[in-house]
């Protein structure tokens, strides 16, 4: 039988995440959205641009839709 992936939930991030937000501020709000962006591709946790980067910047910087990813990370 395979195992299937466990997904990572968000929840616990007070409002509503917009593409507006750095990486840093999403991060601060809630450490399980680094492990979210990881399964993601996205390795935000130790990048020195997180601090800067919106999340709308970050995805278009790496090839993905940025409200794809804000539908993603309010699950």
């Amino acid at each position: 039988m395979k195992k299937q992936k466990k997904k990572t939930k968000v929840k616990e991030i007070k409002g509503k995440i917009k593409k507006t937000l750095t990486f840093a501020e999403l991060m601060d709000r809630s450490p399980k959205a680094a492990e979210k962006l990881a399964e993601l591709g996205l390795f935000c946790g130790g990048c020195p641009m997180a601090q800067l980067e919106t999340i709308e910047n970050g995805a278009l910087a790496h090839g993905l839709d940025p409200d794809e990813l804000v539908k993603e990370l309010n699950k």
